[in-house]
């Protein structure tokens, strides 16, 4: 079944629990996932709708003490077995990544080399900001002593940004020396 990695985001959580949409919100943020899925508050819904027509989540009104009832998802066995087969597909291969700053490596020959080791070096600074909450993430869930899994989603974007950092600093030498920039 072809399931986005959006879908999987929110099925994903739901296999843990039951929840409601505004449940799952808070296990998102609480989570930090949008720091590694792209899901937004809007599309929850919208994808527990998109499950729910899938098969792949069920849902049910619940009765609330002086409150609005509200609509439990719950996941479906069916969906248990889909969200297994994107987990191994996810974790088998090796994906292609797209990344907005390649874009502007195939056009910066629109701006004079000054101005790109200009923009390399704020990419630089705003990369240090982001490894800095990165570092304290980590620090955070090993202190929580959260499962290696939930470690994994901080410190693996923090390896790669510190290797990326490293070939930006390779690559502003290199325009430098060919350049003759100081």
């Amino acid at each position: 079944m072809d399931l986005s990695d959006i879908e999987a985001a929110v099925l994903g959580l739901l296999y843990e629990e039951p929840q409601y949409g505004y449940q799952l919100e808070k296990t998102i943020e609480g989570w930090g996932m949008r720091n590694w899925t792209q899901i937004g508050f809007s599309s929850i819904y919208y994808v527990l709708k998109k499950l729910e027509k899938k098969e792949l989540v069920t849902s049910k009104m619940e009765a609330v003490e002086g409150k609005p009832a509200r609509k439990v998802f719950t996941i479906t066995s069916k969906g248990r077995e889909t969200m297994k087969e994107k987990v191994r597909y996810l974790l088998s291969w090796s994906m292609k990544y797209i990344n907005p700053f390649d874009l502007g490596l195939a056009y910066l020959n629109y701006l004079e080399p000054t101005e790109v080791v200009e923009c390399l070096e704020n990419y630089l600074k705003s990369a240090e900001g982001r490894i800095k909450f990165l570092e304290s993430s980590v620090k955070t869930q090993e202190t929580l002593n959260s499962p290696y899994h939930i470690v994994a989603l901080f410190s693996r974007p923090l390896a790669q940004l510190k290797t990326e950092m490293e070939w930006v600093e390779q690559f502003i030498q290199k325009i430098r020396e060919e350049e003759n920039l100081k």
